[in-house]
């Protein structure tokens, strides 16, 4: 951990809530000028001490930086994590994560896994020499059943993309345990660590794409990889983080840390204006199926209840007609950007078929709805107006 660099000290911060933890962590005043916030540091150089190179200090910014480390150190506590590595974007940490793997080893994902990481892991660490095996990840039996002695990694991604499949990830991990070299991950971009935090379930290791719901604006791209104590694997990663390169920008970083000091406000106003479009598009009678697990009719509703603080900010439904319907619902917004991503302030939704391109297994009248934070009744009067096509 990096904490001493900044005489932090982490027992003051042992029994803070999550909200003073991510306004204070990693924003200890710079030393020569008193600064509250901490200044971007560009430089890619440090001076070496007259006794030679100090391992543990600066020295080149694809090692490290000192916007970076205090980034690594917010989003490790927020996660309750030993460690932390980020990275230029999400889909770099997952790589970075798949290539600490052996080749001929296998990787246990969800039948609904995000489609970037489909081709991520059918295409590029195809020929990397990574098997993949799909599975109902929701299904602990039929996850033990799928496990064989090349697998080495579970990927957990709850609620799912699109379709907010939601894991027990206490069970998964349960079965993992059984087996020796063993990885549960956990991609936690969609609830964050306010609302749900995988290591404390019994997860080795939690993705984000922090391009999403801890950047939360739009305007900056990254990833990071956090892992619980005493974890060699995480070490491997790390060691990729260096040697590859695939890192963010200090400018990147500093605006990353800004953004997450409010990322339980902008979760709670997410979760309310979610709940109460999910509730209206259950109820419109040109909506065939609504997947959010904050319904209580959603069959993820009580594993949801039990594993996470509230339900998210992002749900998807099946539009009661057909794709090219589906495709001029979204064209028709006045509020709602259609956009793909997710995750900013502003409302987003996308024909997601049409963003997944080719061989998408997503349903043709399927709209995925990223709802921000504009007030819901515009909101509702937007949606109104546009699935009235």
């Amino acid at each position: 951990m990096l904490y001493s660099r900044y005489n932090f000290d982490p027992q003051k911060f042992i029994f803070m809530q999550f909200e003073t933890l991510a306004i204070h962590t990693g924003m200890e005043s710079d030393p020569s000028t008193g600064s509250v916030v901490p200044p971007i540091y560009p430089s890619t150089i440090y001076r070496h001490p007259a006794e030679g190179l100090n391992h543990d200090g600066f020295s080149y910014i694809r090692q490290d930086n000192p916007n970076r480390s205090r980034l690594e150190a917010l989003i490790a506590r927020l996660e309750g994590g030993a460690g932390c590595a980020v990275f230029s974007s999400g889909v770099a940490a997952a790589t970075a994560l798949f290539q600490a793997m052996d080749p001929g080893d296998e990787v246990l994902a969800p039948n609904d896994v995000y489609h970037g990481n489909r081709m991520l892991l059918n295409d590029l660490m195809r020929r990397w020499g990574l098997y993949t095996n799909y599975v109902d990840m929701t299904d602990p039996e039929a996850v033990d059943s799928a496990i064989t002695n090349r697998t080495r990694l579970i990927w957990v991604e709850t609620p799912s993309n699109p379709l907010l499949h939601v894991t027990d990830i206490k069970a998964v991990c349960k079965v993992a345990a059984k087996y020796e070299d063993l990885q549960v991950c956990v991609d936690n971009t969609w609830l964050t660590p306010y609302l749900q935090q995988p290591l404390s379930l019994g997860a080795d290791l939690v993705l984000h794409s922090t391009t999403k719901y801890l950047g939360g604006h739009s305007d900056l791209l990254g990833g990071a990889v956090i892992s619980r104590p005493d974890n060699p694997f995480f070490d491997r990663v790390r060691n990729i983080q260096h040697l590859a390169g695939a890192v963010p920008s200090p400018h990147d970083c500093w605006m990353l840390q800004r953004s997450i000091h409010t990322l339980s406000c902008r979760m709670e106003m997410h979760c309310s204006n979610a709940q109460k479009v999910a509730e209206y598009l259950a109820g419109h009678k040109k909506v065939e199926k609504v997947f959010y697990p904050g319904l209580k009719d959603s069959p993820y509703y009580q594993v949801s209840k039990k594993q996470s603080r509230n339900f998210g900010g992002m749900l998807s439904f099946l539009y009661r007609g057909s794709e090219a319907e589906a495709q001029k619902v979204v064209s028709q917004s006045k509020v709602i950007t259609p956009a793909t991503s997710l995750g900013g302030v502003e409302s987003t939704w996308e024909h997601r078929r049409s963003s997944e391109g080719l061989n998408s297994p997503t349903p043709g009248n399927l709209i995925r709805f990223s709802v921000g934070l504009e007030h819901p009744d515009d909101l509702l009067a937007d949606l109104e107006q546009a699935l009235n096509i």
